[in-house]
């Protein structure tokens, strides 16, 4: 036998401002800490139940059905899809990003019949495209990404709930880089299934995916055809678990949980249109400083993810060697494009405990820093000049009326 290894590794600390994780809350952290209890002990059942009050508030959801489904987002995604469609039935994807794509995959293993929106990258979807394919046939679900974390689109909501609404079809939501960071509003949106993750706006280490069920989209649960294909995300399953009956299903994680339980109440005590206009403000700040350097930004402003800024990598830069220096010299980590933006934008989040001012003022030298090393120079003066300006001169009022008319487009 080889001789092993046993020297510990110990884990080097970051300053995460990539698309997630992002870093986590002190007092998260040591929920993290607590002891590990059985899944059907009363006082971790009473935890579950404090995150079944405080969750779907933060989805804007009342009714209907909400818990932390185990996994990382795309374990919500996948249960969201599994849960509602069954063979043969008819299912329109919008997708404007890597993770709309995800869908698809998802939905054509459902053996749904698939049709698909696909709209440029760093581009929202067309609500003219989705109602001409509605006039077309009848569609049982229209699933679309509201916070695209590949190309840091926002899609605008309004349009494709009324046209959801009209045509009498389902709606599913990709909230994973918005719920907890940008104001959700399932329940006047008419949303039926909507999923996230722990890792990003909520703060907490991944490992949970968030997700919530409209009254309609549980009747259609349960009044299916045929069997949940994914025994594990079986929402009549694990409802059963989570819900009154307790009937176990699989062994939940004490310290995910207790850890999602912290968060939620950090949320909450902020207070929610609070903490929407901190993360526009700190967005703001950053994009102004990015484009006073003379970089430029993906998307247009209107349709910008203010928890991820994807900015434009300018020519000659060699990306993994940026993002390297970075690292090792800052211990700064962001993310790089993937898909049809690989080595075309970087991805800097501002997300749940990492959406702060301090973070944006660090940024901006390091990237400017970074650059010269390459040779391209940039004006770090009025890159710090133009976030000191955003910083100070949009208070938490005007932030807060920006992040409301953000929430209502």
């Amino acid at each position: 036998m080889p001789e092993l290894n046993l020297q510990r590794q110990e884990a080097p600390l970051r300053r995460l401002m990539g698309p997630g994780p992002l870093d986590v809350h002190p007092r998260v952290y040591k929920a993290l800490s607590s002891p590990v209890i059985g899944y059907m002990d009363p006082v971790y059942l009473k935890v579950l139940d404090r995150i079944g009050e405080l969750l779907p508030p933060v989805f804007g959801r009342t009714g209907g059905i909400t818990n932390a489904m185990p996994g990382t987002g795309s374990s919500g995604m996948e249960a969201a899809v599994a849960n509602l469609l069954e063979p043969g039935d008819p299912v329109l994807v919008c997708a404007h990003g890597y993770f709309g794509d995800r869908v698809r995959q998802m939905a054509e293993r459902q053996e749904a019949e698939v049709t698909v929106i696909e709209a440029e990258w760093g581009k929202p979807t067309d609500p003219q495209q989705v109602e001409a394919e509605l006039k077309k046939k009848s569609y049982k679900l229209i699933t679309i990404v509201h916070a695209e974390t590949s190309t840091g689109v926002l899609q605008p909501m309004d349009d494709i709930a009324r046209l959801a609404r009209e045509y009498d079809a389902m709606l599913l939501l990709d909230t994973v880089s918005s719920l907890g960071g940008i104001e959700i509003k399932v329940d006047d949106w008419g949303v039926d299934a909507c999923f996230s993750c722990s890792q990003k706006c909520i703060g907490t280490p991944p490992g949970l995916s968030p997700i919530t069920f409209s009254d309609r989209a549980v009747e259609i649960v349960k009044n299916r055809k045929s069997a949940v294909r994914s025994w594990y995300l079986d929402l009549s399953l694990i409802e059963k678990y989570w819900g009154a009956d307790r009937v176990y299903h699989h062994t939940s994680s004490s310290t995910l949980n207790y850890a999602l339980l912290e968060a939620l109440l950090l949320i909450h005590e902020e207070g929610l249109q609070e903490r929407f206009s901190r993360h526009y403000k700190n967005h703001k700040a950053l994009v102004a400083g990015v484009e006073a350097l003379g970089l430029k930004m993906l998307v247009d402003p209107q349709y910008r993810l203010p928890t991820l800024n994807t900015v434009v990598i300018p020519e000659g830069i060699d990306d993994l060697k940026l993002r390297r220096y970075l690292l090792d010299k800052f211990k700064l980590d962001i993310g790089g494009g993937f898909g049809r933006l690989a080595g075309k934008v970087w991805r800097v989040g501002l997300m749940g405990y990492s959406s702060s001012a301090d973070n944006v003022l660090f940024f901006i030298p390091a990237i400017s820093r970074a650059l010269a090393v390459q040779g391209v120079k940039t004006d770090l003066s009025a890159g710090l000049d133009a976030v000191l300006t955003e910083l100070d001169g949009n208070g938490i009022d005007a932030a807060a009326a920006e992040a409301q008319k953000i929430a209502a487009a």
